[in-house]
């Protein structure tokens, strides 16, 4: 692909044509066509990224969903078809509830990963900011976890029952009709 070299006079038309709300294929058609050169659509949009011109979202192929009657479903060039994806949620503009943090009275050993023997507890701490070293706890494991009790009881859901500390779940058959 051969690169293009945009002259002052084809940017300034690229900026006239933009501003009148033509497509980037039509500007690059007119352009083509006004210069003799033969500009490709990406070239256009290449370029006027460059110029710092930016097309709001829009929709340029017609609409497939049949029009009511007595209402204008037209939109104009620059009108986006849909505004709403433009703006955050209104979710994202209420402030976060704030979390409750689960604690249990355990003083950590905090251990580095390299370190951890293979019946030590891997809760881990640390690691929340920007180059914090992650340690672990290093407490005794519970047996079939890889948490000691008080840490293994953290990652359960309150009031939840864990399958391998009440055994095996008994099933019961019943019948459908």
């Amino acid at each position: 692909m051969e690169p293009s070299h945009w002259s002052s006079e084809h940017s300034d038309a690229l900026r006239d044509y933009f501003f009148k709300g033509m497509s980037y294929a039509e500007i690059g058609r007119v352009i083509n066509a006004r210069f003799g050169k033969a500009y490709t659509r990406g070239a256009v949009v290449g370029r006027a990224q460059r110029l710092g011109l930016v097309a709001p979202a829009r929709m340029t192929s017609p609409s497939i969903v049949p029009s009511l009657p007595g209402y204008d479903s037209t939109l104009s060039p620059r009108q986006s078809a849909l505004p709403h994806l433009n703006s955050p949620p209104k979710s994202a503009m209420k402030p976060a509830a704030p979390v409750k943090l689960r604690c249990v009275g355990v003083q950590a050993r905090l251990i580095p990963l390299v370190e951890l023997a293979p019946g030590d507890c891997r809760y881990p701490y640390g690691g929340d900011k920007d180059g914090e070293e992650i340690a672990f706890c290093g407490h005794p494991r519970q047996p079939g976890s890889s948490y000691c009790t008080p840490h293994f009881g953290l990652t359960r859901k309150s009031g939840s029952v864990d399958s391998r500390a009440t055994g095996p779940a008994i099933l019961r058959l019943v019948s459908a009709g």
